[in-house]
């Protein structure tokens, strides 16, 4: 999915996403991807973090490259995940957009094996540029 260059998360979702990690199952999907993105994360506090950069319960604009087809989604918690637009940390796509900055691309596994290319065009919401990091 993402190259092995670092990513930018702030200080509160890696202590979630740690204590998530620690409270599922170890054979839970997604945990290993969601581990490897942690593992080379570089950690910001929230009033450090640009605006551009996806965070847990950020809406983001996505562009399939080939296609042009749009995707408008919220990165959430498992829990929170199931209704259209919401996309789970533990899905590939969700570990893959965390600490994406606006321009950069992902490979995003579609159904039947294929690979979809996204560009992040834009954060629409992002909890810390909002003042929302209770979130």
């Amino acid at each position: 999915m993402n190259t092995t260059s670092s990513i930018t998360l702030t200080r509160l979702d890696l202590q979630r996403l740690e204590r998530l990690i620690k409270s599922l199952d170890h054979e839970t999907p997604g945990l290993d991807a969601l581990q490897a993105e942690l593992d080379r994360a570089d950690v910001l506090e929230s009033n450090e973090l640009p605006a551009g950069v996806v965070t847990m319960n950020s809406r983001v604009h996505c562009r399939e490259d080939v296609s042009g087809k749009d995707y408008h989604l919220t990165l959430v918690y498992p829990k929170d995940a199931g209704s259209e637009g919401t996309v789970s940390i533990l899905a590939p796509i969700g570990s893959a957009l965390l600490g994406l900055q606006v321009g950069q691309h992902i490979e995003w596994p579609a159904p039947g094996g294929k690979t979809l290319k996204l560009q992040l065009l834009a954060v629409e919401y992002q909890p810390e540029a909002a003042g929302d990091v209770h979130l």
